[in-house]
This record gives structure tokens, sequence and C-alpha cells, in this order.
């Protein structure tokens, strides 16, 4: 007899398949003219082609569900390089820019503009996508201040807001011309870098 045991949880194994499917689904959903209020279980499970069931095992609730498909869709910031706070900077704001050519980026939008209507889902999406997003810049931040690079006096969240608002403020629509986030970061650091 062999003795080998896994530590598998007990039933059937997790879909990447189903998950992505499931994700996907959301994402449409979200992007769509109705926004929010066209997300349902139902309607994903239908589009997924999955039932409600393997939603749910996943993801508690439609508000869980959504906030989880806009991380799988925005994904990580890079780690810094720390090479410098300009080099450091300039890859965070790249991966923003970059992320407007993502056919979600509608999905962000309706989330954002009906914070008023879905206060808990805004505020789970600031929570679990934003702020982790924030934290690498507010570290990118702090690091510059320490090294010298940046003013002593830098207000750490206004700086965030300013980098963050110059790449977010275009509707899904639009794009960012070539070079813009090159461009948003050197005018950023004439104002936070620390006199020479």
């Amino acid at each position: 007899m062999n003795d080998t045991t896994t530590n598998r949880a007990p039933g059937r194994p997790r879909s990447e398949r189903a998950e992505k499917a499931i994700i996907e689904a959301t994402l449409d959903l979200l992007a769509a003219e109705s926004g929010v209020a066209g997300v349902s279980i139902e309607a994903v499970a239908a589009r997924a082609g999955v039932g409600k069931t393997t939603i749910y095992r996943r993801w508690p609730s439609k508000e869980a569900l959504i906030v989880g498909a806009l991380g799988a869709a925005k994904g990580e910031l890079p780690a810094p390089s720390g090479a410098s706070a300009r080099e450091d900077l300039l890859e965070i704001a790249r991966t923003f820019a970059a992320e407007r050519k993502k056919r979600y980026s509608r999905c962000f939008w309706n989330v954002v503009g009906g914070a008023e209507k879905y206060p808990e889902l805004y505020a789970r999406y600031k929570q679990d996508v934003i702020e982790p997003r924030r934290a690498v810049i507010r570290e990118v931040l702090r690091r510059g201040v320490e090294t010298g690079e940046l003013r002593a006096d830098l207000d750490i969240e206004a700086g965030i807001s300013m980098l963050t608002g110059s790449l977010s403020t275009k509707t899904p629509q639009e794009t960012f011309p070539e070079g813009y986030a090159e461009t948003v970061v050197d005018l950023l650091l004439t104002g936070i870098g620390a006199p020479s």
C-alpha cells in the first residue's frame, strides 16, 4: 500500500479555464453600457458557460466577483527597480499608460462613475485594487525623499494623486500621445524634485 498522501482540498480542483471565462464574462458585462447594473451572477454564469456554484466557490458575491475581475485586468504594478526615483516613476507611469490600451478600460470608469450608487463596491475596489498600487508609488516617493532626489517636504499623498490623476483623466476612448508617461513624470519631478 502506498503511504503517500496529497494535500488537496476536498472537491473538484479549480479549473483555470473556467476562472478565466468567468473573469472575461464579468469584464465584458461591466464594460457594456449598463455597467455595474448589467453584471449579475446569473448573467456571468450564462456568458461564461459555467454553473453559478462554480462562481460562488471563488467569489461569495457580485461585488467580490467584480473586484476580482478588475484586479485581474489591472494586474500588479511592476516592482520598482530602485535605480532612481525618476526611473521607478517612469516604470509605473508607462504601466498606467499601457493599461489605457487594454479593451477593459471602460470597466474601471463604470465602477468609479458608479461610486455614489454602489459605494460598497467602490470602497472594496479602492481597498483591494487601487490601494496596493498606491502603496507601490508611496514607497517610491518615500525612497526618493530619503535619497535626496525628491523634496524633503514632499506631501507624498499629493504626489501620488498628481501622478495617478494625470494618467487617468481621459475617457476610455481617448489614448495618450507617444511619450506622455515620460512628460508626466518629468513635469511632476519639476515640482517635487529636490532643489539643485
